[in-house]
């Protein structure tokens, strides 16, 4: 058995998948006279590979997702054009690798589409280099490794999973997931809990011990992995899995309940979107809003950046879902532990200190102006609140509206409407600005709490790194004066005040920032019947009084003990 850290609470029993990202091996460019036609043999071996995935992938889409399985069978036709294949062929011919004249000619008519005036063609640049991925994994006789593709529920053993691997992720197949690095604010601890998916991370070695397609059981309520439970031990964790999930029933009853606290107080409860899966958005007439957009998600795992017509359809979509409610996107937030295919980030020596988030979008501005201009076009569909993430200063906060105002100006020139009462807000991240909170009370429409990151640069511990996870204290009281301090700064100024962070789904954390004055909670869908449960049991004094204590505590440690005592009644 393994231990690790529980991160998405939950038991899953089922087979393993033994998940690695595909890493191409490395080709020739060229290739000795006389073994053209062994070339040739690999090419036309790849191209009939792909094209049975293509059509296996197409037949079981084809009822549960028919978007996709129109996306499929149109690569099916990008495979096969006759065009790209004599130009394989006669590469091929000129002594070329077969893997590098795929690898070419896919390039080369992808940046060609990638030019073309009309954006809508141009963003079929992205269908090409997917096919051409898929081709030369064929090509080298490596399996599909798709996430989006499971024919059977499994648990995902990994080593570690790239966000990129779960911006396609089917969380119906996935019943449990474990990985080997990653702690409780880690990109995949943050997707499974948005999931409700029972995840269990930094299980050190456990991918050298599970075999593929075995049983395993997942325990991530006490963070143990059990690979091929004996009888007795399966039986014992059957019935643990069954009260778990009478639990998770039973509080689904709060879903629809009004969060209300006892004394009359209203609190917003809000949803943090990635996906925009139809279960999130199915489920909009429960909560108040969205409180944070995750727009990463539209620029992962793909090697084009998406265009501004995508972006418009995708944000549309979300406003349209929440309509009357307001929606807070995010702009881009990469770098950290965020990488993309389609925007080349160089490798930094701290990541999470280095060039992330805002400061990458003021180094691409091109990027950042297309995202801006499809926001502004999608805020004609609803409610939009604009959001700017790792903002350090006031400086970074001008240029940010600065460069939004101009992309306003060319939508002017244009004619083209967007909505003129857009707010516009920051996502406190940085202890320099949380210091500086009465200041951008002044010149933001609202605040957001990133208490992942906030608690990182707070305590000076990457959220990454377990070798410092000890450090990595959300609990402590230090962190929870500088909250009470922006929220008295934001709302000295009659201006608003959320958390997105891990901090507003945790049981005990949200019960203190409900105390320093907080009222709106946004997180993932899986937290919000828990929470609102405990928003309609808690009161407004009784808060205030447990967050006045908290922050008078010497230690993260005291914190926690304290307020598992105290909130005994409702956990």
């Amino acid at each position: 058995m393994y231990h690790g850290i529980s991160v998405s609470p939950g038991i899953a029993i089922g087979n393993s998948l033994l998940y690695a990202s595909f890493v191409p091996q490395p080709w020739p460019e060229k290739v000795e006279e006389g073994l053209q036609e062994k070339e040739l043999t690999q090419y036309k071996a790849g191209v009939n590979a792909a094209k049975n995935e293509l059509i296996a992938l197409c037949a079981r889409l084809e009822k549960s997702d028919p978007e996709k399985a129109r996306i499929f069978s149109a690569h099916q036709d990008i495979l096969c054009d006759i065009a790209m294949d004599e130009e394989i062929r006669d590469a091929i011919s000129g002594a070329f690798s077969a893997q590098a004249a795929v690898s070419q000619v896919f390039g080369a008519y992808a940046e060609a589409i990638a030019e073309a005036p009309d954006s809508i063609i141009r963003e079929r640049s992205a269908d090409l280099l997917d096919v051409r991925a898929r081709l030369l994994r064929c090509m080298q006789g490596q399996p599909e490794r798709d996430l989006s593709a499971l024919e059977e529920p499994v648990i995902l053993v990994s080593h570690d999973l790239l966000p990129s691997d779960t911006a396609s992720l089917n969380p119906e197949k996935i019943l449990g997931i474990v990985t080997e690095v990653g702690g409780a604010t880690s990109h995949s601890a943050i997707i499974a809990r948005s999931y409700g998916i029972p995840a269990v991370l930094g299980a050190s070695g456990v991918t050298a011990s599970v075999r593929p397609d075995t049983l395993v059981v997942v325990d991530a309520l006490e963070g143990w992995i059990y690979p091929e439970p004996d009888t007795e031990l399966l039986r014992s964790y059957r019935e643990k899995e069954a009260r778990f999930k009478k639990q998770r029933e039973d509080e689904r009853v709060w879903l629809a309940a009004e969060p209300i606290m006892r004394d009359g107080t209203q609190v917003k409860v809000e949803l943090n979107v990635g996906r925009a899966t139809a279960q999130e958005l199915d489920n909009a007439r429960y909560l108040d809003g969205v409180g944070l957009f995750r727009t990463e998600f539209l620029y992962m795992g793909r090697d084009i950046l998406p265009g501004e017509e995508e972006q418009v359809a995708a944000y549309t979509r979300v406003l349209q879902a929440f309509r009357g409610k307001p929606v807070t996107i995010r702009t881009l937030d990469v770098g950290g532990d965020k990488k993309l295919n389609c925007l080349d980030l160089p490798a930094e020596e701290n990541p999470f200190l280095g060039n992330r988030a805002l400061r990458l979008c003021f180094e691409h501005p091109d990027v950042f102006m297309t995202q801006l201009r499809a926001c502004l076009r999608a805020s004609v569909a609803g409610e939009m609140w604009l959001m700017f993430p790792m903002v350090g200063s006031l400086d970074d906060l001008r240029r940010a509206k600065a460069l939004l105002q101009e992309a306003k100006n060319g939508l002017d020139m244009k004619q083209i409407p967007y909505a003129n009462n857009i707010k516009v807000g920051i996502m406190v991240e940085i202890p320099s600005i949380a210091i500086m909170a009465d200041k951008a009370a002044q010149e933001a429409d609202f605040a957001s709490i990133g208490t992942n990151d906030l608690t990182q640069y707070t305590m000076a511990a990457d959220r990454m790194n377990l070798a410092v996870s000890q450090y990595y204290q959300m609990y402590n009281p230090a962190l929870f004066r500088l909250i009470g301090q922006v929220a008295k700064a934001f709302y000295t100024m009659g201006k608003q005040v959320a958390v997105c962070g891990e901090m507003g789904g945790d049981q005990l954390a949200s019960a203190v920032l409900l105390g320093l004055g907080i009222r709106q909670l946004s997180m993932g869908l899986s937290g919000v019947a828990q929470i609102k449960k405990n928003i309609c049991k808690l009161d407004a004094p009784r808060t205030a009084e447990l967050a006045r204590n908290v922050c008078d505590l010497d230690t993260a440690g005291e914190v926690e003990a304290y307020l598992k005592k105290q909130l005994a009644y409702i956990l």
